[in-house]
């Protein structure tokens, strides 16, 4: 039987990709059984560069988009889940893209790519190729965070959404998605039929489904995170929630399963890295049957 192992190396971006990239994330998986897994609705879009195997989308978020499989995937927000197939073995680098940084490396808005996967070079052309191709040949985690630095700084350009939309989705954030659309529109200055508006047209969903798309990104990280005793009705109050029901119905709309459903199907994954983004000190841990280790790569000068 081969042994489990988990690596999972983290590091922040070069210094000009910082107001777009919150970090990178490095993985490899070995020695697990093939599966199924669900890719949720989260604060960022999803970019992942495959190492080795492409990456199999098996059900889309946007149920008339067919099956895919994808050496760089990249996708916009969304409010439901996708089912990524994959064959127990795992690498890749994700790349913690916010929505305020799709007009700086594309030059699009994020909202075209709501509830849609796509290629990367279908995006930005043959560079979305030799990304993956020099992913391939790093000689390690530090080397290929660089490649990522390099191929998408020639990306950035100074493009970037209205002052208004970024503190709007910046407070959402930064609320942990309980912040009201009324406050919200108050404090941008616009009304809120304006506000909902371009704040759609922006990012693809509006300001409420936006919020409680943050609120239930922390609901289930902070789930998997917990001991056992903490039960799902705690989290359901630390997080904003009336209660333990509306919190279940939350995560059925949004990850298509209740929070035990959940807990009890997933394996690791890129979603379970970094909860808060960045990178902090150096960290490892090893476990005998399963071997896992978590190391945070402080930037170089």
């Amino acid at each position: 039987m081969v042994e489990r192992c988990e690596e999972w190396v983290t590091a922040p971006p070069a210094p000009p990709l910082r107001p777009f990239i919150e970090q990178y994330c490095g993985y490899r998986l070995t020695g697990f059984p093939p599966a199924v897994h669900r890719g949720l609705p989260s604060r960022h879009m999803t970019f992942i560069v495959s190492i080795g195997d492409d990456i199999d989308v098996v059900a889309q978020t946007d149920p008339a988009q067919p099956p895919r499989h994808y050496a760089c995937v990249l996708s916009g927000l969304q409010a439901s889940s996708a089912l990524i197939s994959h064959s127990g073995d795992q690498e890749g680098v994700a790349i913690e893209l916010t929505p305020l940084g799709s007009r700086a490396l594309f030059g699009m808005p994020a909202g075209e790519l709501w509830n849609t996967s796509v290629e990367l070079g279908d995006v930005v052309g043959a560079t979305g190729r030799e990304l993956w191709e020099r992913l391939q040949t790093g000689s390690g985690w530090r080397q290929r965070f660089a490649v990522c630095d390099t191929v998408l700084g020639r990306l950035t350009g100074d493009r970037a959404p209205a002052p208004e939309l970024r503190f709007a989705w910046e407070t959402v954030v930064a609320s942990r998605g309980e912040v009201s659309v009324r406050d919200l529109a108050e404090e941008s200055g616009w009304s809120r039929q304006h506000l909902a508006r371009r704040f759609r047209d922006e990012f693809g969903l509006s300001p409420k489904l936006a919020a409680r798309v943050v609120r239930f990104e922390r609901a289930q990280r902070m789930l998997r995170a917990s001991p056992p005793f903490v039960s799902i009705a705690q989290v359901a109050a630390a997080c904003g929630y009336y209660d333990q029901s509306h919190l279940t119905r939350d995560f059925v709309a949004l990850a298509g399963c209740t929070p035990t459903e959940l807990l009890a199907g997933d394996v690791p994954s890129v979603q379970d890295a970094d909860g808060e983004g960045g990178a902090s000190s150096p960290y490892e841990r090893h476990h005998h049957d399963n071997d896992s280790k978590r190391l945070a790569v402080p930037r170089l000068p």
